[in-house]
């Protein structure tokens, strides 16, 4: 059955019980993927379900070339998806979304774009624009900063309020990273609008983490297969989901604590936690674990060795570089992502952990080696990630095959790292990704060591030698 807003009544799993014909648009979304189907349009559904948010709506928008896909499923589909909760047990739970209720290709027609989000119904501005997205550098009036704040603009011009602004990516601090590019773009775009954006426009920090691995064939198949729908693009992930929000909205939101959205005052505490143990933990897992042959992300956090190096990192160097994080219990939260990382359910691979590593090693894991530093806390297993990239970025596994390295600094840092083998801390002289660490005795040192073994003895000899150390 294909899946439709016509089929919709039909569809043999659990649905909507909302009417999407009486769904406004409240949340236009830049970066429609699988994180954003699993996450924030997950709980709008769930919020639409309660019968008293029919203003809250979705509008995905894409704007990359990459994007077109999107938007003929999207048509196709009516915006409907299914989403698949992948449990350890191997067991499956489906359930179509109906969050989304359009979706706009920018290219198409870019004036549509600025034109709903000056709408005053338009009254949050989501992102899932990945770590490096928010670079105004060769940003135009196609980018994401060029269309909103062409938005923004007209609002000021009307007198309407300001939408808020919500980052969902991963990054520290990620609402004032949006809000310092959003602010830079109009300053240097539209010179009276940042100060109206500084008196009415708020910048939301959050916390978004729920695994979600790339869309499989075999991910289609099972949702076809088991559950009869023949759903173009369908998104897998674990069952553990989880949402921190800072409470500073510009225009009202949507009660998004009745649907397990914890708003906070402060949401750095819980963002360092989930950043610096589950962010940095899979970064501590996917270089070792690539060269040491695992190839699923489950099979290398079941193995005993990559589970106690993670314990490791996490107790000896993520948790001491954290701040106090109230309503949480650590040792339970740590115990609880190793046993996520293991879900042989969700079948996330290696690959996917070590793409972009130039955005997600400094956003991730070098703040915990910096705050330990600062402190006189241990770096050693930290060194030893950075380490782990850096023979990974080699191009070359231990078995003599090619690497594929995905990252959009590959062609500086490839050459790099192989120049390791005759200056050791080439790789981290790169002032740019590693500032001074290549400077820093402790760091350096132990870098270099694991490097070295790295070299001489592989992986699982390295990883031995850091747990029983």
């Amino acid at each position: 059955m294909k899946l439709s807003n016509e089929t919709l009544p039909e569809v043999p799993i659990d649905k909507p019980g909302y009417d999407r014909s009486k769904v406004k648009i409240g949340i236009v979304h830049f970066g429609v993927g699988g994180f954003h189907r699993a996450h924030q349009a997950m709980y709008v559904d769930r919020l639409l379900e309660t019968g008293n948010a029919n203003e809250w709506g979705i509008c995905g928008v894409g704007v990359l070339p990459g994007d077109r896909k999107m938007a003929d499923v999207m048509k196709a589909q009516d915006g409907l998806y299914t989403l698949l909760a992948l449990r350890a047990d191997g067991g499956r739970e489906a359930r179509v979304i109906g969050s989304i209720v359009d979706y706009l290709y920018a290219p198409d027609d870019p004036e549509a774009v600025v034109e709903l989000i000056a709408a005053p119904t338009t009254r949050i501005v989501s992102l899932t624009i990945t770590e490096g997205g928010y670079t105004i550098d060769d940003a135009g009036p196609d980018s994401v900063f060029g269309l909103v704040t062409a938005a923004l603009a007209r609002r000021q011009e009307r007198g309407l309020s300001s939408p808020t602004i919500v980052s969902c990516d991963n990054i520290e601090g990620n609402g004032d990273v949006a809000r310092e590019a959003f602010t830079a773009y109009a300053e240097r775009e539209h010179p009276s609008l940042a100060g109206w954006m500084a008196e009415h426009t708020q910048f939301p920090n959050s916390m978004v983490d729920r695994i979600t691995p790339a869309t499989s064939p075999e991910v289609i198949e099972t949702v076809e297969s088991e559950f009869g729908v023949e759903d173009q693009w369908p998104v897998a992930a674990e069952p553990f989901t989880s949402w921190v929000l800072e409470d500073h909205f510009s225009d009202g939101r949507p009660r998004f604590e009745d649907v397990g959205v914890m708003l906070v005052d402060d949401v750095t505490p819980y963002e360092l936690m989930k950043l610096r143990l589950i962010n940095a933990g899979h970064q501590a897992l996917c270089y070792f674990a690539y060269l040491a042959g695992y190839r699923l992300v489950h099979d290398a956090a079941g193995d005993p060795l990559f589970a106690k190096f993670l314990q490791r990192y996490m107790d000896e160097e993520g948790t001491p570089a954290l701040k106090p994080v109230p309503g949480i219990d650590l040792d339970d939260y740590k115990r609880t992502a190793i046993e996520r990382f293991a879900n042989p359910g969700v079948r996330d691979t290696i690959v996917r952990l070590c793409f972009g590593s130039s955005d997600r090693i400094p956003q991730w894991l070098l703040p915990v080696v910096r705050e330990n530093l600062r402190t006189g806390g241990p770096v050693e297993l930290s060194a030893a990630v950075v380490a782990s990239w850096a023979r990974y970025a080699e191009g070359v596994d231990e078995q003599g095959e090619p690497i594929d390295v995905q990252d959009q600094l590959a062609d500086s840092l490839v050459p790099l790292a192989k120049s390791q083998l005759d200056n050791p801390t080439a790789f981290i002289e790169n002032t740019a990704l590693f500032g001074d660490l290549a400077q820093q005795p402790r760091f350096a040192d132990a870098y270099v060591r694991a490097l070295d073994s790295l070299h001489r003895n592989g992986a699982r000899a390295t990883l031995e030698q850091l747990v029983e150390s």
